[in-house]
């Protein structure tokens, strides 16, 4: 686990190659095909990716029932499952479970777009403030797909969104031990340093074009998911003429550092974390468990972690 741009992927393809494993994404951009540049898309092999085309949807209850299947199946070529991504939501179905909430209802969906662009988001956000506070209060009023997906359940079903993650059901890693890796910077203005040159380096790699390509598609439009993913959206308004390029490339890069803010705010609140914290040269400068989510500032070298990742007693 970690916030965007902390080298997750770099980490965890070394522990694939060290503990005999095979890497599952946890990535709500990584399951599109087509979107590669600016999702970062890896080139070593990970499991849920490339699974869906943009103009689908991708839940996080789809993602438990997948990644279950995956890691079952990982598990029986007798090698280790290793998780790696920054979709908060998608660990916590994983590890925690989802309640057999109502699937989606596309008809729904559309009178609550049609209202968002009448009316704009903020509005349906207070109105499912009214039936719903609980959810409300930790989702951000521009949230589209969150608020949508919110109020389309207690229009279905008349239950708050709030009461069906109550209603869990069983956690699909019920049956493995889990160990869980968070690995982050110990600055936070070298995470921001690491956004700002890798947001970057996508456009030098061609991602304009490919959010153009994505454009030019009759069935794709900002409502989606896969549109609406950090960098895309905002190269999307450009695209649209409603900024410059400058302008998209500096809202994306603000956009990508709130959601590494979101991320962290998530592992805070996670109890039971091994936090490997990172300096300037991407080198481990400490490392160790916390109770309450906090990172740790005692130092442990980094084959401890390792040792701890294996299973074995440090």
């Amino acid at each position: 686990m970690g916030p965007t741009a902390a080298g997750k992927t770099e980490l965890a393809t070394g522990l694939a190659e060290a503990l005999d494993g095979e890497l599952v994404s946890v990535d709500s951009a990584l399951v599109y095909r087509g979107l590669d540049i600016g999702s970062a898309k890896p080139d070593y092999p990970h499991h849920l990716m490339d699974i869906r085309d943009p103009a689908e949807s991708y839940s996080a209850a789809d993602f438990a029932a997948d990644a279950s299947r995956v890691v079952a199946q990982i598990v029986g070529r007798g090698r280790t499952p290793i998780l790696v991504g920054g979709t908060m939501l998608y660990f916590r179905a994983f590890l925690e479970g989802l309640a057999a909430m109502p699937a989606s209802d596309p008809a729904i969906r559309a009178q609550l777009a049609a209202e968002a662009g009448r009316d704009g988001w903020p509005t349906l956000h207070a109105r499912l403030a009214q039936v719903d506070p609980v959810a409300a209060a930790a989702i951000h009023p521009h949230h589209s797909q969150r608020i949508g997906r919110a109020l389309e359940v207690f229009l279905q079903s008349g239950v708050q969104l709030s009461e069906w993650h109550q209603r869990s059901a069983l956690s699909p890693a019920a049956d493995y031990r889990v160990v869980q890796l968070v690995l982050c910077p110990q600055q936070r203005a070298e995470l921001h340093r690491r956004i700002e040159l890798r947001f970057g380096a996508m456009l030098a790699q061609g991602f304009l074009q490919e959010v153009a390509a994505l454009h030019r598609r009759s069935d794709l439009h900002p409502g989606l998911p896969a549109v609406r993913a950090v960098g895309y959206r905002q190269l999307w308004r450009h695209l649209d003429g409603e900024c410059s390029l400058e302008e998209a490339a500096q809202q994306g890069m603000a956009a990508t550092r709130q959601l590494a803010k979101r991320q962290l705010t998530w592992l805070r609140k996670w109890p039971g974390l091994y936090w490997l914290l990172t300096d300037t040269a991407g080198n481990v400068c400490a490392a160790g468990e916390s109770e309450d989510g906090e990172p740790v500032t005692e130092t442990k070298p980094l084959h401890t972690a390792l040792k701890y990742l294996a299973g074995t007693p440090m």
